[in-house]
């Protein structure tokens, strides 16, 4: 915990603008010269149900959400359900304010709108503000909106009491209203901002803020960015023009945005009848000769497992992205876990051969979304992206220099006519598409409609020109070639360094971790060697093909690892154990699993208890976080 940051949390109801308000907040404390990341919790409803959004603002980087916050703007929820302490879900219309006290720091600042929250239905809520320390500001934001003609503009108000008790200047805000909002509502948002603004001023003395925003400057431009847009833009600057797809949450985000852009780059986006039509689509358009994709969550990619394996039957490329949330079946939609990771790893029957990156960060989202394509294109293979509804939706600054990147719309190994002319034909005309003597497993593909190009494509097993062929020694040749291509993959990799490194390499102990954990692990580790403890951390991205060797460099170089996931099984730690058995015993697992990311001191604690206080004995041991009450 620092006190040179400033963590926001705002809260309402599920469908009361909590989110866009949040971003163009976010948005214009880093025009301010600051370094943001936001925390999205969000119900599984449409309308009503208690979500908030944290931002956390500081001039040096942040990579992760924070633990606890010290600001919090609670403007109730306009869609509560019931406002009975006994209904099913509990008093709705006070959860704004009364489920947002457990994490909110000491010394921390309150501002609720008391024309929708009523603090007495909170029993203790006067005794826990004095014994906290915690600066309350009743404000009737509702009220003021509605003088002004429009309730809605109360999340305009709340912003310009947050900007007058911070010592926050308007000035960045207004731009962004200007920039973002149309001509009829920005003079009213102006107005009320301002109102807000000077109302909070004169009634209360804040020229002392409890909470204050820091100061930054950025030393380039810089964007916010949400791992749903890194992959997005990496698809497309990798050439991809073709989308199909289905809603689910969270994966909906990357289908909005690439939906959103294609049609302006001549490109074409399908929202069909189910995921099975939408992987199915996605196979026949890159059979057809476009880069394609498609994706979904959890339930939806199950159903996408019989056209993932006859993309690696007939070595048609694409890239499949899979957005993890808790399952199984519906589960919590919304709330972000990692336990797809098995799932992703072994759909599809048989002996199936896939590429499967799980980025870290929103920089890897979009440069390991670009290394999918690429890969999937040259190796005739499908790829995955996986991630989490954590790293989906969660926003961050990035250098607009990162994607200052050429594009590549090439097709990877595909002949054009004048070379299928001298490529291997049987007597009827057929190109031998599926050779069984090729560098790295590759076989070269022709384009339907090119001239010497024709041959059949089956999701049975084939001989060289697609007919359907059970000999033994076919079946050897092409599932060996097909399982080459994993190995020259790898070697790919190995050039390309998808990991993430953090602490001192010749640290005592160690952390593994995958996907959106990467940055809380890196913070984690950063305070435990400023308390004296001697850790480095890896976080993995290839979970297929996996990079045995440089995890077990990591591995060995350490007495003892801590693995760090959001499972209940531990799947990540299990992958690394097949992969380096041997290791076994040096492995502890952290886990959580309660619909909450991990916060940094949460690992902190974890791994003091399981390597720190276990002497550093942590031969399978295992620690399930358990959450205090409200997290």
């Amino acid at each position: 915990m620092t006190d040179d940051e400033l963590i926001w949390r705002i809260s309402g109801g599920s469908g009361d603008g909590i989110a866009s308000t949040s971003q163009n907040f976010a948005k214009a404390l880093m025009r301010s010269g600051l370094n943001v990341f936001t925390h999205r919790h969000y119900p599984s409803r449409i309308r009503g149900g208690h979500t908030y959004t944290e931002v956390r603002a500081s001039s040096d980087p942040v990579n992760s959400r924070g633990d606890g916050y010290n600001f919090l703007l609670a403007l109730g929820d306009s869609f509560a359900r019931n406002p009975q302490e006994e209904a099913v879900y509990g008093n709705e219309e006070i959860k704004p304010l009364s489920e947002n006290l457990d994490e909110l720091r000491e010394g921390g600042v309150i501002v609720y709108d008391e024309g929708l929250l009523d603090a007495s239905e909170i029993p203790d809520f006067e005794e826990r503000a004095e014994e906290n320390d915690w600066h309350v500001y009743p404000l009737d934001l509702r009220g003021l909106a509605r003088d002004q003609g429009r309730e809605v503009m109360r999340n305009t108000a709340g912003v310009g009491a947050t900007c007058a008790l911070t010592g926050m200047d308007l000035d960045h805000v207004q731009d962004l209203m200007r920039d973002a909002m149309p001509e009829k509502i920005l003079e009213p948002n102006l107005e009320i901002l301002q109102i807000a603004y000077d109302q909070v001023r004169e009634e209360h003395d804040v020229d002392a803020p409890d909470v204050s925003v820091p100061t930054g400057e950025h030393d380039e431009t810089q964007l916010l960015m949400s791992g749903s847009d890194a992959i997005s833009y990496g698809a497309i600057d990798e050439g991809c023009r073709f989308i199909a797809g289905y809603p689910m949450t969270p994966w909906t985000e990357v289908f909005t945005i690439m939906t959103k852009n294609l049609p302006k780059l001549g490109g074409i986006s399908e929202q069909v009848e189910d995921e099975i039509a939408a992987a199915a689509l996605a196979v026949g358009a890159s059979h057809a000769g476009v880069k394609a994709m498609s994706g979904s969550s959890g339930g939806g990619f199950a159903l996408m497992s019989e056209p993932l394996g006859l993309a690696e039957m007939t070595e048609t490329p694409v890239v499949l992205v899979e957005a993890m949330r808790a399952g199984p079946s519906t589960g919590m939609p919304t709330k972000p876990e990692q336990s797809d990771l098995e799932h992703v790893l072994y759909t599809s029957q048989g002996d199936s051969q896939r590429v499967v990156l799980a980025p870290g960060t929103v920089e890897e989202a979009y440069e390991q979304s670009r290394i999918a394509f690429r890969l999937a294109y040259e190796y005739q293979i499908p790829s995955i992206l996986l991630y989490d509804q954590k790293l989906g939706g969660e926003m961050t600054n990035v250098p607009k220099s990162h994607f200052d990147r050429e594009p590549n719309p090439t097709l990877g190994k595909t002949l054009s006519e004048d070379a299928l002319a001298d490529e291997p034909h049987s007597a009827d005309g057929k190109f031998h598409r599926f050779q069984h003597d090729v560098e790295d497993g590759v076989s070269p593909r022709s384009i339907p409609g090119q001239k010497g190009g024709r041959f059949l494509a089956t999701g049975n097993e084939h001989d060289p020109t697609g007919h359907i062929a059970e000999s033994p020694d076919n079946r050897v040749a092409q599932i060996d070639r097909r399982t080459q291509k994993l190995e020259a993959i790898r070697a790919d990799l190995d050039t390309v360094d998808t990991g993430s490194y953090a602490g001192p390499d010749d640290a005592q102990y160690g952390i593994l971790t995958f996907g959106s954990q990467q940055g809380t692990v890196e913070e984690a580790v950063g305070r435990l060697n400023d308390a004296g403890v001697s850790v480095k951390s890896y976080g993995v991205s290839d979970m297929l093909p996996f990079p045995t060797e440089q995890v077990e460099a990591f591995v060995e170089s350490v007495d003892e690892v801590l693995v760090v996931e959001m499972t209940a099984s531990g799947q990540f730690r299990g992958l690394v154990q097949k992969n380096l058995g041997r290791y076994g015993e040096r492995l502890s697992s952290l886990l959580k699993y309660n619909g909450n990311p991990f916060e940094p001191a949460e690992i902190v604690d974890g791994f003091e208890a399981a390597i720190i206080e276990g002497d550093g004995d942590a031969s399978g041991h295992q620690t399930t976080f358990v959450p205090a009450a409200g997290d």
